[in-house]
């Protein structure tokens, strides 16, 4: 018995319960695996961050363009049917040359397309980082000068007439009398 379980039980889960309490080697979660670990550095790698293999789209970018299916290119309707053998080969020859035409597309295509995306965001945000920031800054340190002297100019100039113009017009009285 290890931390109150026999070593060959499995509970109905995959491992048994002596390595699902000392965890996993790779990351374990006790002090007695992890000792050599506290005296090292972590090193986390930003360009190899795990992919999804099966939901390859988890942003779903392309919900609404690309689900072409069978159905939604090609439909006979009521009235008009061809043989049923024919109507199956056709599926079948739709789904199976699209599926291996993309296939062979992203394998000649894909590599220097994503070469290609690649070093274009990264000049955009070469540009963006180095180039469009700077400008914005720079551009707001010379706008507040000009503020500051478009402010005193509103100030000395325009409150005054606005001042008088608000008290000429402040001793006008409307009085409205309704007749019956």
């Amino acid at each position: 018995m290890t931390g109150g379980h026999k070593v060959g039980e499995s509970e109905g889960l995959l491992y048994p319960a002596f390595i699902r309490d000392q965890g996993n080697i790779y990351k374990p979660n006790n002090k007695v695996m992890d000792s050599d670990s506290l005296n090292e550095k972590t090193h986390h790698d930003v360009h190899t961050k795990e992919i999804d293999l099966v939901n390859r789209d988890p942003k779903h970018l392309n919900d609404d363009v690309v689900k072409v299916d069978f159905e939604d290119v090609i439909a006979e309707p009521e009235g008009t049917h061809s043989f049923d053998g024919i109507w199956k080969a056709s599926f079948t020859t739709f789904t199976v040359s699209k599926y291996w035409c993309y296939r062979l597309l992203t394998i000649l295509v894909g590599i220097p397309l994503a070469l290609v995306w690649g070093i274009y965001f990264a000049i955009l945000s070469f540009i963006h980082i180095w180039v469009v920031v700077p400008c914005v800054k720079s551009y707001l340190i010379d706008i507040q000068c000009i503020s500051r002297v478009y402010s005193i100019c509103i100030h000395t100039f325009c409150d005054p007439f606005f001042e008088a113009m608000g008290k000429v017009f402040s001793s006008i009285r409307v009085a409205m009398n309704k007749q019956v």
